[in-house]
């Protein structure tokens, strides 16, 4: 059973930085995207950043390019989010996602606050 457990959401002040991890485990497979989504009251989820299945590139939205990095450690199954100089418009639950390149399964952690204010 794939599960992905989320960590490191919190309440930070504008212009502080946070780090989200996501551990994901029970699948042995190769092919996959990883990474996060957000969404903040009233609003869609939306797509933060992520590593494609295949070839591994990176994704940003727009809004978090130069401010937010993503990483892995294949060893660990992780995803690793770097949010610095946040704003309170990063405030938000995000979900991290893995999506199964051949058998299109799809699995969401069960998010992480993150709240940015002063």
């Amino acid at each position: 059973q794939v599960q992905l457990v989320e960590s490191g959401g919190g309440l930070v002040q504008p212009g502080g930085s946070l780090r989200l991890s996501c551990v994901a485990s029970g699948f042995t497979v190769d092919s996959y995207a990883i990474g996060w989504f957000r969404q903040a009251p009233g609003k869609e989820r939306e797509g933060v950043s992520c590593f494609r299945s295949i070839g591994g590139s990176t994704y940003y939205a727009d809004s978090v390019k130069g401010r937010f990095t993503i990483s892995r450690d294949n060893a660990k199954s992780a995803v690793y989010l770097q949010m610095n100089s946040l704003k309170p418009e990063d405030t938000a639950v995000y979900y991290c996602n893995i999506n199964f390149y051949y058998t299109r399964q799809n699995y969401w952690g069960q998010g992480t606050q993150v709240t940015v204010s002063s």
